[in-house]
């Protein structure tokens, strides 16, 4: 029984769904939403529908490689027959209707957020995922719309900070494209060209945070951020194989607090920007107890 829970919450990726919590903080310090003057109750709301949509969203990401993980990654709790694809599909639909109903209590653009986070989810999760540029574009998709959906608890804010999505599309795009060799070992190009991606995400927050006079605040966790992936990247450059593809993939997808951390500081949002960097140790903790990727 105990073995079975584990399973289940490994199907979450608990580490990874830090990080989208982490996505609607930085959105809500973008909408300008303030915790010193401001009620919590949607922060908390959308937070619980963060959580709800990602896990909804990664667990139906084995549901549809069931067969594929079989020969890949037979250790994972489907393939080794510790969960049902069936069990397994009742339990993403359970958080897919928590994330859903949870936006719904906060706004209307909240909740229509919430019904394209899912429908991005499960067509990547059925069909862009394994198409070269598609998929990981549909994949970048899923977290912009979840930047977004902190944003939209000020809905007003949406109409003036929409193109912001387009900073983690290209992000996580370019994780989704690298972690393709995770199995088998990438190829430099592909590598080559994240490092270009990673280089436009950094230097677009900023542009961002000097618009806002915040320039020196953001690139404090910028630096860091800039680190904590560059660093895995080259050595996976060097020697493009399976598990150095793995650490720069793990490594991207953490380092996302601290780029949402900065994305709160470049708006000038320090209380969220220490909100959201506490998240990271709680990351890396679970990151050592379940999987990342």
């Amino acid at each position: 029984m105990v073995e079975k829970r584990l399973g289940y919450i490994r199907l979450m990726r608990p580490a990874n769904v830090v990080t989208s919590v982490a996505d609607v903080l930085a959105g809500i310090a973008i909408s300008g939403y303030y915790l010193g003057s401001a009620n919590v109750i949607p922060l908390i709301l959308l937070c619980i529908s963060t959580i709800g949509l990602y896990s909804g969203g990664i667990i139906f990401n084995d549901v549809f490689d069931a067969d594929l993980d079989k020969i890949e990654r037979p250790e994972r709790p489907i393939p080794s027959g510790l969960i049902t694809v069936k069990e397994a599909s009742v339990f993403g639909a359970i958080f897919f209707v928590i994330g859903v109903v949870a936006a719904s209590f906060c706004n209307l653009s909240s909740f229509i957020l919430s019904v394209l986070i899912v429908i991005a989810c499960l067509t990547y999760n059925k069909w862009a995922k394994h198409d070269q540029v598609f998929g990981p574009l549909n994949m970048g998709l899923c977290r912009g719309l979840n930047l977004l959906l902190g944003v939209s608890i000020l809905p007003a804010q949406l109409q003036a900070w929409w193109f912001l999505a387009i900073i983690p599309i290209l992000y996580i795009a370019s994780i989704t494209m690298i972690s393709r060799g995770e199995v088998h070992g990438g190829s430099k190009k592909s590598l080559y060209l994240a490092v270009i991606l990673y280089v436009i995400v950094i230097g677009s927050v900023l542009m961002i945070s000097e618009t806002k006079d915040n320039l020196i605040l953001a690139s404090l966790l910028l630096l860091p951020f800039a680190w904590m992936i560059f660093d895995p990247l080259i050595k996976a450059i060097q020697q493009p194989v399976g598990p150095r593809i793995g650490k720069a993939v793990k490594a991207g997808v953490i380092a996302l607090i601290l780029l949402n951390a900065a994305w709160a500081s470049a708006f000038g949002n320090w209380q969220i920007a220490i909100l959201i960097i506490i998240l990271l140790p709680l990351s890396l903790w679970l990151s050592k107890k379940f999987a990342v990727t």
